[in-house]
């Protein structure tokens, strides 16, 4: 079965993939107002760091068509979810396409958007090209959150080194990390596996530990929605806990991290906002109480997983090693658009 696209532009609104009705249903969001990106960003219709920056660039393009006020727009999208650093990437590059516009010129902003789409699904492949070259034959790779295709504009990135790698005859399983409390493994990652044909079991989060133990995980491949300086990484929450694992087993730890995730200007992971969200995606799924009547939650979306526990870092530019601030400095981001 192939996959749909996680987005469409149509010319004059966003076709958007709700990503919150899978994987019962496809169904698509018709989008035609940039607050109704803002909301479907907050909402988690659209979620995939690269895919969130994408659509959000999309919703510059809708308020700039409607003639709308383009800096409180701009200013709003980029604070609907604070983590993911490609949020603010792709918005840097819109506002720079409006500042050399010199006025709010839609066209510019269709042109810019379109090659920041552009860009993801070419740079999301080259990453999973170099990814799939450190896979030993016959490797069972644990994976924790979703990064496949329908969470980019692309092919993924480590769900889409899982994917490549199985299509070349590398990997042989997939081990998926069910990541509470929204599910994004046993729903998204299954689901896109699935439908690739790729074998694939879903694991509570915390069955890693002994899934290691009993050596059944050659590598472990997470994506990311930030990195600092220093190779610190922010990704889904229970990333920190699957690297510490890792480490105690003695097994590689690889974060996918396109170049729109990787953050300079941040120098370390306590330096990274961690978003929290509603205690009910915790205590309730799908509407149904899971928790006692009155049972209090604290729901952070991320943690922080220090640079000393990733064995690389997967990249369109290559993979990259410890000593991660060295190696992220001579990263080539001067990219002219």
């Amino acid at each position: 079965m192939p996959l749909p696209l996680s987005l469409e532009w149509c010319g004059d609104h966003l076709k958007l993939l709700d990503q919150r009705c899978l994987p019962q249903d496809i169904r698509y969001l018709h989008l035609r107002d940039w607050s109704d990106v803002e909301q479907a960003i907050v909402t988690m219709a659209v979620r995939g760091a690269p895919a969130i920056g994408v659509a959000a660039s999309w919703g510059v393009v809708l308020a700039a068509n409607a003639g709308e006020n383009l800096e409180r727009a701009i200013a709003a999208l980029r604070q609907a979810r604070p983590t993911a650093v490609n949020l603010g990437w792709a918005l840097d590059r819109m506002q720079t396409a409006l500042d050399r516009g010199g006025d709010q010129d839609a066209n510019i902003l269709e042109s810019m958007a379109s090659l920041i789409e552009a860009d993801d699904r070419r740079l999301t492949q080259r990453l999973v090209d170099h990814g799939v070259k450190l896979l030993p034959a016959g490797c069972r790779a644990l994976h924790h959150c979703h990064t496949g295709a329908v969470a980019t504009a692309g092919v993924g990135t480590a769900l889409g080194v899982i994917a490549e790698a199985h299509a070349r005859g590398v990997l042989v399983q997939a081990w998926l990390d069910e990541t509470r409390p929204r599910f994004q493994g046993s729903a998204l990652s299954a689901w896109e596996l699935g439908c690739l044909g790729v074998p694939c079991k879903v694991i509570v989060d915390g069955a890693s530990g002994l899934l290691m133990r009993r050596g059944e995980v050659d590598v472990v491949l997470v994506g990311c929605d930030r990195v600092a300086a220093n190779g610190d990484v922010a990704n889904k929450i229970g990333t920190y806990n699957l690297a510490l694992a890792a480490r105690a087993h003695s097994i590689p730890f690889y974060v996918c991290a396109p170049g729109s995730s990787i953050d300079c200007t941040t120098p370390d992971g306590d330096s990274i906002t961690i978003e929290e969200r509603s205690s009910e995606e915790i205590t309730a799924v799908q509407g149904l109480p899971v928790a006692a009547p009155g049972a209090i939650a604290w729901n952070p979306a991320f943690d922080i997983t220090p640079e000393h526990l990733v064995t690389g870092l997967i990249t369109e530019f290559g993979v990259l090693r410890a000593p991660y601030r060295h190696a992220l400095k001579q990263l080539p981001f001067g990219r002219q658009d």
